[in-house]
């Protein structure tokens, strides 16, 4: 599957934080996601900080690797340690199914790259890092993600992203970017695959993917955009619920029951219990 990554020319990729939403994506006709960190701790009910383990995201990943055939991009915040331990990271999480993994340079306790307070590690840390990573890979691509633009400033991410390439990193992020022109200049300095993030609420304008794409990014993850929307939705359900006493005025908002089961392929599993309930044996005890 990371060979789709390596030779697509262009992917925008949904951030995801569950098998049903990978599903969803798939259908919708994307051809990758997105394990976004930021998602999948909220959806735990915890603050984006470094708080989630490994083996947790392992687990997501192979729970949704279970349903969709399909790539998936995974945010391993700083790879959960210090070098040593993002050699091991890399190999749990290409084992469950990750098919690109991205580090971060962010020192603990880790931030939302959009918010303000965070701290970089020295570019040398990071090498060493990328340099685990890439001895403990077998096919998964390494991103590097940059987010010293917020702490420092663009010529500095400029100068890390290329000593993260020099180290052999196969993507660069850089985050938090602040404009079409700095994305322009940052591509035209990085000569790599690159990838853009399109949060919400953030530092970085709201730019469409095919501006990405003249610019010369690769790729753009919009890692929290269906969990926010979703999120909302839920809010305002439960609050009909609570107010009125019924779902009677949501049921236009929902997908129905058929749509829902043929989203998670129940009528498969219908056929297969019919299907094994008529075998029968041909020789008798």
């Amino acid at each position: 599957m990371s060979q789709v990554l390596r030779e697509a020319d262009f992917l925008m990729v949904p951030g995801v934080f569950n098998p049903f939403t990978a599903i969803l994506a798939k259908k919708v006709g994307f051809k990758a996601v997105y394990l976004s960190g930021a998602a999948l701790t909220s959806s735990y009910g915890l603050p984006d900080i470094g708080l989630i383990t490994l083996d947790e995201v392992a687990e997501m990943i192979r729970r949704i690797k279970e349903v969709v055939d399909i790539p998936i991009i995974v945010d391993s915040d700083t790879g959960f340690g210090e070098a040593m331990n993002v050699y091991r990271t890399v190999r749990v999480l290409e084992k469950a199914g990750a098919d690109a993994i991205q580090i971060e340079d962010q020192r603990m306790p880790k931030k939302c790259g959009h918010l303000e307070g965070k701290e970089v590690v020295e570019p040398l840390e990071m090498v060493q890092k990328i340099k685990a990573a890439l001895k403990a890979r077998r096919d998964a691509l390494i991103i590097a993600r940059v987010d010293s633009r917020g702490v420092i400033g663009l010529d500095d991410a400029i100068e890390r992203a290329k000593i993260y390439l020099e180290a052999g990193a196969d993507i660069i992020f850089p985050e938090a970017l602040t404009s079409k022109e700095e994305f322009t200049k940052f591509a035209k300095e990085v000569k790599a695959p690159l990838l853009a993030n399109m949060t919400e609420f953030g530092k970085t304008p709201y730019i469409k993917a095919q501006e990405f794409k003249e610019m010369g990014y690769k790729y753009v993850i919009f890692p929290v955009t269906i969990f926010r929307v979703a999120a909302k939705a839920m809010k305002d359900a439960l609050e009909v619920l609570l107010r009125e006493g019924t779902q009677i005025n949501l049921l236009d908002k929902m997908i129905n029951r058929q749509q829902q089961y043929e989203i998670i392929d129940y009528f498969f599993y219908e056929r297969l219990d019919k299907e094994l309930g008529s075998i029968k044996l041909v020789r008798k005890l």
